[in-house]
């Protein structure tokens, strides 16, 4: 093999990788902790002073049994109009991700059902609004 065969061999070699290379970086999946991202990030001080409003009534506690993850939010938070979201937040595959609507109970407590939960780590990211005031909190929650 003279050194034309090789040069051309090596172009040949080169070209095979590059196109590897494109092929695989279209086809990268790149999970955003938001699609929104620079939205959400303007709305930051809602949530800074969401985190300070709910440092003011007591925490909020999340426990497990066999089927659900149950969450107790602060007793000021009982018997008032409460609206909000729950968002389960799996940092390693977004199509584990859950968002629900908070639907508190006369006790104070909301149950998530563990069947619309997959079995890995999950941040659970509180939203909630009482009367004018917003608040936020987030736990860490590992479903088994």
């Amino acid at each position: 093999m003279n050194w034309g065969n090789k040069l051309i061999l090596v172009f040949i070699v080169f070209a095979v990788m590059m196109t590897v290379l494109v092929y695989k970086s279209v086809n990268t999946r790149y999970d955003l902790v938001s699609k929104d991202y620079y939205k959400d990030e303007l709305r930051y001080q809602d949530k800074i002073d969401g985190m300070d409003n709910a440092a003011k009534v007591s925490d909020v506690v999340v426990t497990q049994d066999t089927d659900n993850v149950i969450v107790n939010f602060p007793k000021e938070t009982k018997n008032s109009k409460t609206e909000g979201e729950a968002w389960f937040y799996c940092a390693t595959d977004d199509l584990k991700d859950k968002k629900i609507p908070i639907q508190i109970d006369t006790t104070g407590k909301q149950i998530f059902s563990k069947k619309l939960l997959a079995k890995t780590n999950y941040i659970l990211k509180l939203s909630w609004k009482v009367d004018t005031l917003n608040y936020f909190a987030e736990k860490r929650v590992i479903v088994k």
